[in-house]
């Protein structure tokens, strides 16, 4: 069994590389809690919340002051109060982030994480948990330190998470960011998949902007839910003054990388700007490559993920706001198999979902995933 060999806390403002990736417990996904000590003030359940945490100075229950996370009574009895999580998607964790936001003087102190890959039975005591973060001091939730951040190395896929907090208190949300595996051996050959799906594995590995929405939500389930459920940039502050007739109106694109679950062919795209009625993207357009993991890193360096090695996948297109747009395979320029993706949108917008639909090809060990993906800061064309 490997074991975690790092765990490296930062509560300071600088954000980790890992919050890029997905995060894995989320309640949208379909991560729950399975088993909590104690939930007197506030459910476990808040801690796999989508939504950022909110506090209501008057809002009280008959419990007690109503708080947006996971808060337990204060101990008079031996023990600490710990929960079990079952992740919406198992798979690989790179960090988590234990946010105590808004619990000043009721956050839990320390905790620790353990985790496993278990079936249905044995959640409570079984002998399969193992460490992932040690023991650790949090930081309260003030603004400046709510983010208790911790990078891990832990390879295996992982299917539950057991969060113990020392000895009780408060915690708002709990952030496991990885990456999803499937057991692609199930998948037969000529099945037509979604090769860039969350659930299959696919990532956001770099960005120019993500203002108001982050690229991976375009790789989510279902449709969007509303515009802040979907990829949505900043207005480009070199757009002129005043538009003319007849001349491009806003210089410049935006661009997103992303890693597919699979190697595979694609044979239907499908760009979705559902709820971006008046912040859609003018145009947009689709290229791919093939990468080896030491490519990716390479790449994934320089802010720009410019490989050398992009193919346009789907020429330039028109964009209508608020529609699902479809392109067979025969408006495709490319008809071989891709690892990665990058999505460019011209000028500025939003996207609510991205789906490569394609079937997966076999897999040389040149061509799989690293273990740990290369992910850029966002940067500016």
């Amino acid at each position: 069994m490997a074991q975690r060999t790092a765990a490296v806390s930062s509560c300071d403002t600088q954000q980790p590389d890992f919050i890029h990736l997905n995060n894995l417990a989320c309640e949208t996904l379909g991560g729950k809690i399975v088993f909590a000590t104690d939930e007197w003030f506030a459910p476990a359940a808040n801690l796999l919340k989508r939504d950022p945490p909110r506090f209501e100075a008057s809002a009280f229950t008959e419990f007690g002051k109503w708080m947006d996370g996971w808060e337990t009574r204060r101990k008079r009895i031996p023990g600490h109060d710990w929960c079990i999580l079952q992740l919406g998607l198992a798979g690989v964790v790179y960090g988590v982030d234990v946010d105590t936001s808004f619990f000043t003087g009721n956050h839990a102190p320390y905790m620790s994480v353990q985790v496993a890959c278990l079936g249905r039975s044995g959640l409570l005591h079984s002998e399969l948990w193992r460490e992932l973060v040690p023991e650790s001091e949090l930081k309260p939730g003030y603004s400046d330190s709510c983010h208790n951040y911790f990078q891990v190395n832990y390879p295996e896929r992982i299917t539950h998470l057991r969060l113990n907090m020392y000895p009780d208190g408060g915690i708002a949300r709990f952030r496991v960011y990885g990456v999803g595996q499937r057991d692609w051996s199930s998948v037969p050959a000529h099945q037509e998949v979604d090769l860039v799906a969350m659930t299959n594995g696919g990532v956001c590995l770099g960005y120019s902007d993500a203002h108001f929405g982050h690229p991976r939500n375009m790789i989510g389930l279902g449709r969007a839910a509303n515009m802040a459920d979907g990829w949505e940039t900043a207005r480009r502050l070199d757009r002129p003054k005043e538009l003319k007739v007849n001349k491009h109106t806003v210089p410049g694109c935006e661009w997103a990388v992303l890693r597919l679950g699979h190697a595979g062919v694609i044979t239907r795209v499908e760009v979705d700007t559902n709820h971006f009625k008046g912040n859609a993207p003018a145009w947009c357009r689709v290229e791919a490559c093939t990468l080896t993991a030491a490519e990716e890193e390479a790449a994934g360096a320089s802010n720009t993920w410019d490989s050398g090695k992009w193919t346009v996948l789907l020429p330039a297109q028109k964009l209508r706001p608020h529609h699902r747009h479809h392109y067979l395979e025969a408006e495709l320029a490319l008809k071989g198999a891709v690892t990665h993706v990058r999505l460019v949108i011209a000028p500025d917008g939003g996207v609510s979902r991205l789906r490569l639909w394609g079937r997966a090809t076999p897999t040389s060990p040149a061509v799989a995933p690293p273990t740990s993906p290369a992910v850029a800061p966002p940067s500016k064309l």
